[in-house]
């Protein structure tokens, strides 16, 4: 049986406990998971693309260790699909929070369909505790002063507070 590989991307700025209820289930379903961070720079990102990886790659190595699964951490450029074929996936892993994420994901899957039709998109809900997260409520919130701790990791939370701060004092 050939190896399971799947690709999550996302930009992961910051990377949120949503995003890792979803690598934890994407892990259990395969051999292999590639996390593709996007640098995707139009959405003006709190993180370099740099510290972006060393923070996903911090919090899906427990992951990792837990499922089994073989977890990579890569940088991206560029259409999905083409970074899909380069990585060996067979499998787009996308997560899902809400209907109005549906609509989005629904028609970007397939895009993906008409563009190499080898390659499945596999949406996984995110959990009941979880499916209210973004990336950007996160952000908002902290430069707002708000707490995120229940949103984000340890080492996330303590990147995302020193960072909104260096940026308030700017």
């Amino acid at each position: 049986m050939p190896e399971r590989t799947g690709l999550y991307p996302g930009t992961f700025d910051p990377v949120t406990n949503g995003h890792l209820d979803v690598i934890g289930r994407a892990a259990r379903l395969m051999d292999r998971l590639v996390i593709g961070v996007a640098i995707n720079t139009g959405k003006g990102p709190l993180f370099p693309l740099e510290e972006r990886v060393e923070l996903v790659e911090a919090e899906a190595t427990a992951i990792a260790a837990r499922t089994g699964c073989r977890i990579e951490v890569r940088p991206f450029t560029g259409l999905l699909i083409g970074f899909a074929r380069e990585v060996g996936a067979s499998m787009i892993v996308r997560g899902l929070r809400a209907v109005s994420d549906f609509d989005y994901e629904f028609q970007m899957a397939g895009m993906n369909a008409r563009l190499d039709n080898e390659i499945e998109t596999v949406f996984l809900m995110a959990s009941e505790r979880n499916h209210f997260i973004s990336s950007r409520f996160v952000k908002e919130i902290a430069q707002l002063g708000g707490d995120i701790s229940s949103f984000v990791p340890r080492l996330t939370l303590e990147r995302t507070l020193a960072r909104t701060r260096a940026r308030a004092a700017e």
